[in-house]
């Protein structure tokens, strides 16, 4: 069975695409390690802003989403670096 991957800046565009043509947000689910060493799997999230430079600092914002679309926790800053998998597929570089 191989396994199959997305490269990282593939996601990242994904990321920036935070609607579909319909208005409604891109859902999608990732895992990622948090700075602490904590694996995080969030099955339903949505793209989110953070309060300082994404870019310069290398983070995405995402937000866990329940079934109906409304948000279940708080924005969690991830690095991208720190992406291991998104919408079930491996990130690779």
């Amino acid at each position: 069975m191989k396994i199959e991957t997305i490269r990282r800046n593939l996601v990242l565009k994904e990321l920036e695409a935070k609607e579909i043509p319909e208005g409604k947000q891109t859902v999608f689910s990732v895992k990622f390690v948090k700075k602490d060493g904590e694996l995080v799997f969030m099955p339903r999230a949505v793209a989110a802003g953070l309060k300082f430079s994404m870019k310069d600092n290398r983070m995405r914002g995402v937000l866990p989403v329940d079934i109906y679309g409304n948000a279940s926790s708080h924005v969690t800053p991830v690095h991208i670096d720190a992406l291991i998998e998104f919408n079930g597929k491996k990130v690779r570089m």
